[in-house]
């Protein structure tokens, strides 16, 4: 090993970098916890029953029994003949056991969901049914409505949780407090503040602050690297949403590309448009904080194996460490939205349309904007974290002395082995 490498446990950080570094995240995480506490909802009033007396219930079924599927009746404009038939597997009766409700452990009988995309079912699936307290001809009191994932979906979490703590030990139980911090503040916060009425805008910086303070230095630790991830990924954060702000403006797009958002728009009056700049940034957010941390980290290490580093020497070797690692994650990105809107695509390619037509439509116009913001993004991340990781680890020691081109090797030598 050369002699700029050293061994052992990093040296502590020295005060002057510890009290910049808190005089910028103390100020953060107070007034992330004053807008908390003063944006929290309310508690929701107990949603009304729905009208009718109807209940959820879940059951097991015990028996299917099949049938001949009814000729489908006419539509306008599809000849007789040309209408897909039934998938003979949805026609028939199933006989339930319910293991919830007033009448839990009897049995009963009910007709098979039909039609287009109706699901399939086998004996001894785990159902959800309605239950209606006054029966009719055409509506009986108990019908199937979905399959019960329950146990299929405690089943798989406990398998995720089983893994990342046996892989990661004592970082990955930390890690799954915060994926559950990240969840509460989500569920508890920031989709009920929005539904409250609060701009979803702030919202989303917000909820995105509380869950990058908690959950990063939950997960590694109170230290200075940690810090500097928070620092650099709320800057990032802040450009991303302006970047949004005016790509969303020029391309406008208002936020309604299906009928979730038009449903939001019309019944509770939400500026679809803010949530849209919302979900850009809670998105972002879940890789960002992976790119700071990872530029942090690298430069803390790249200043402990070689403490004689000077800020340029660390942020150019980190940087290529950086370059290697947004290449990468840009691809995540964009197979990640494409994965997401495959069925559209789809759709979308049985159409006689045009390139320019397909890529104007809001859907995909939406999706291209958050792809290309997102990724602007983080492409900033690097150099913004990376210089403050460096100005952070960047010991306060001169510089080796360079070597004059004009020295000869005898005064080397005579340096290393002065003479008596």
């Amino acid at each position: 090993m050369g002699a700029g490498h050293t061994h052992g446990p990093a040296a502590p950080s020295p005060r002057r970098t510890v009290l910049a570094t808190l005089g910028v995240i103390v100020p953060l995480a107070v007034a992330t916890l004053v807008a908390l506490i003063w944006m929290w909802p309310a508690s929701p009033e107990p949603a009304p029953q729905p009208s009718g007396g109807l209940q959820r219930l879940t059951g097991t079924i015990a028996h299917i029994t099949l049938k001949p599927c009814p000729t489908p009746p006419p539509e306008d404009g599809v000849a007789a003949g040309e209408q897909p038939p039934p998938d003979p597997e949805t026609c028939g009766d199933a006989k339930v056991q319910l293991t919830s409700g007033p009448h839990t452990g009897r049995h009963v009988v009910t007709g098979l969901p039909s039609g287009p995309g109706a699901q399939k079912f086998a004996d001894g699936d785990d159902v959800l049914l309605i239950y209606a307290e006054e029966e009719t001809l055409d509506a009986p009191p108990y019908r199937i409505s979905d399959h019960d994932r329950t146990s299929p979906l405690w089943l798989a979490g406990a398998a995720f949780a089983l893994a990342v703590i046996a892989f990661g030990r004592w970082r990955g139980l930390t890690a799954l407090v915060g994926l559950a911090i990240t969840f509460v503040l989500l569920l508890m916060f920031v989709i009920p503040a929005i539904l409250a009425g609060q701009p979803p805008l702030l919202v989303a910086i917000v909820g995105a602050a509380g869950i990058m303070l908690s959950v990063l230095y939950l997960t590694h630790g109170f230290t200075v690297t940690t810090s500097v991830a928070i620092i650099g990924t709320l800057t990032s954060l802040a450009l991303t949403g302006l970047l949004s702000y005016l790509a969303i403006d020029l391309v406008q797009l208002n936020g309604i590309t299906d009928e979730s958002s038009f449903y939001l728009d019309t019944s509770y009056r939400i500026n679809t448009q803010g949530l849209l700049l919302a979900s850009i940034l809670i998105g972002t957010l879940g890789v960002l904080d992976d790119v700071t941390v990872t530029q942090s980290v690298t430069v803390a290490e790249l200043a402990h194996a070689n403490p004689g580093y000077t800020f340029r020497q660390l942020y150019r070797a980190a940087a290529r460490v950086g370059r290697a690692h947004i290449a990468s994650v840009i691809n995540t990105i964009i197979l990640a939205y494409a994965g997401a809107s495959l069925p559209l695509l789809l759709l979308i390619s049985v159409g006689d349309q045009g390139l320019g037509e397909i890529l104007g439509t809001p859907v995909l116009a939406q999706e291209i904007v958050r792809s290309v913001v997102g990724t602007l993004g983080l492409i900033a991340a690097v150099p913004i974290t990376t210089a403050l990781a460096a100005l952070t680890s960047t010991r306060n020691t001169p510089p080796a002395p360079r070597r004059s081109r004009h020295r000869r090797p005898i005064d080397d030598h005579l340096e290393r082995h002065p003479t008596p």
